[in-house]
């Protein structure tokens, strides 16, 4: 752990921020310190060029400044900074959120301050830490997802025709495209809709892009 890390706190939760406060110093022996905090998106860009911090905690859940995420405030106000967010247990989108904002980890909000002293101690270590709840929910986005029942039964032209169905192509557009008759896009829609089950094209297009097949 480097000498004289740089700490700001960017979280609306007093009681939270001023345990951080003492937890910090005492975690790291002292190296390291709070010497800023923000409970507010608006103040992140003037608050993080007057600290110049090493390490920024945000809080995952604190409201957009102007639009924007605060992760993202933080990293064009501080770019020399690592982020790490501070996240609930109820809800793991705000922390995903983060993550793609550009933190480099994601800190647990622990109603006892003292359980954060090993992922605190990592993070200002430069390690990135992550929940073990959170990691799972992230290793199950990655996974590759089967594909939807549908496209097991369409080949290439099936996916074609269904494409310009539900781009709203009418059969005499459709005709045209496919260089084939109206009377042949007819047949070849009735035979669509019932490899999809469905009854209309407006079913067959709503079911189109449910599965990913648009």
């Amino acid at each position: 752990m480097q000498n004289g890390i740089r700490v700001v706190v960017v979280d609306g939760h007093a009681a939270f921020v001023r345990a951080l406060e003492g937890l910090i110093p005492e975690v790291s022996g002292g190296r390291a310190t709070v010497v800023a905090t923000t409970g507010e998106a608006a103040k992140v860009g003037s608050v993080m060029r007057a600290a110049m911090p090493d390490l920024v905690l945000v809080d995952s859940m604190l409201p957009p400044g102007g639009g924007r995420h605060p992760v993202t405030l933080v990293r064009e106000a501080a770019p020399q900074a690592r982020i790490v967010a501070l996240a609930d247990d109820t809800d793991p989108n705000p922390a995903v959120e983060a993550l793609h904002a550009g933190a480099a980890g994601v800190l647990r909000r622990a109603v006892d301050v003292t359980d954060l002293r090993q992922p605190l101690l990592a993070a200002l270590e430069g390690w990135s830490v992550v929940p073990p709840a959170l990691l799972a929910t992230l290793l199950e986005q990655a996974r590759p997802q089967p594909p939807h029942p549908v496209a097991a039964h369409l080949d290439d032209e099936d996916r074609r025709l269904l494409k310009l169905i539900a781009s709203g192509s009418s059969t005499s557009d459709i005709a045209g495209l496919l260089h084939v008759s109206e009377r042949t896009v007819k047949r070849l829609t009735a035979s669509l809709l019932r490899k999809l089950k469905v009854s209309s094209r407006t079913e067959a297009a709503a079911l189109a892009g449910s599965a990913g097949l648009l």
